[in-house]
């Protein structure tokens, strides 16, 4: 719409159904490459996406056109469509229900692009409970844990 202005960046998280392993590291580069291809048809800016064999970070330059659930959903339906189309895991993949989602100032852009690209070294020393619930604490949202994701410790 003319005269209309913004810039939102949020960062997504979101993990495999049961925070089963199944993203592999011989695909997942093409997992993060067609999710970034969903943010962008959807008519976003798709800065990172990258994640681990469980879970997906994704950090997004939001357009006001479509409410942020939308394009969860969608990431989730397509990229589960192409996991399942391509026979990359064996039985059928598919996401947890809910996300996360968090908001960043232009000022904060580098840092976040870091975390996220280095996310296999993270997960090295954080387990993803630990992580999900320090951006819940951080970015002070208020959760009831048993809503949260289902837990592999």
């Amino acid at each position: 719409m003319p005269g209309t202005y913004s810039q939102i960046y949020i960062q997504l998280v979101f993990a495999v159904k049961g925070r089963e392993n199944l993203i592999s590291k011989t695909w997942r580069d093409e997992l993060h490459k067609y999710i970034s291809g969903i943010i962008t048809n959807k008519g976003h800016k798709s800065i990172i996406v990258n994640g681990v064999s469980d879970h997906i970070h994704a950090f997004v330059g939001l357009k006001p056109v479509m409410a942020i659930s939308d394009l969860v959903r969608d990431m989730k339906n397509n990229s589960s469509k192409f996991i399942n189309e391509s026979n990359l895991v064996k039985g059928k993949f598919a996401w947890q229900e809910g996300y996360g989602a968090f908001s960043y100032a232009q000022s904060q852009i580098e840092n976040v692009y870091n975390y996220i690209q280095n996310q296999e070294q993270h997960h090295q020393r954080k387990k993803f409970r630990q992580e999900y619930i320090e951006f819940l604490e951080e970015f002070q949202v208020t959760y009831d844990e048993k809503y949260l994701f289902d837990w592999i410790d």
